[in-house]
């Protein structure tokens, strides 16, 4: 069996991600309810990743590292954030079906690009570099343990 690596599987969860929110945006002016649907989709897995990485995924590098009260899993935490705050001012737009919701939708996406940029070229390679196949192992089964949506 493969082993799985931690900056594919994330990165693959990231352009998941991409597709569900270029197709709300892409729906939202000729089928808001569908694209509320892939809305849904990108907040809940959105939320979910982060999960991932702030209970899972960087407790490991930190204590790998000695990490814990600097570094980049701070940074990214703060970015996460960021990032929430930008998904909430999307989300009253939807709550509301109110389809001018173009410069949230840009804040979002810039936060998120630079944000992945990082994770997929900088932190994640740093982690598969640190940790143990056993680790990684832990790593998905308990990323498995988590509410996977629908």
């Amino acid at each position: 069996m493969r082993e799985k690596k931690i900056t594919p599987f994330y990165k693959h969860d990231h352009d998941e991600l991409e597709v569900y929110f270029l197709k709300f945006k892409g729906l939202k002016t000729k089928d808001y309810s569908q694209a509320k649907e892939y809305f849904k989709k990108f907040s809940f897995g959105l939320q979910r990743h982060i999960v991932w990485e702030e209970e899972i995924l960087f407790p490991l590098f930190e204590k790998k590292t000695g990490m814990d009260d600097c570094g980049p899993t701070m940074e990214m935490k703060s970015e996460h954030r960021q990032i929430g705050e930008c998904l909430q001012a999307l989300h009253k737009k939807v709550q509301r079906n109110d389809p001018d919701s173009g410069y949230e939708e840009q804040i979002l996406w810039y936060f998120l690009k630079q944000h992945n940029y990082k994770e997929e070229h900088n932190l994640y390679p740093a982690i598969d570099e640190r940790i143990s196949s056993r680790e990684q192992e832990k790593v998905f089964s308990l990323m498995q343990s988590l509410p996977q949506g629908d």
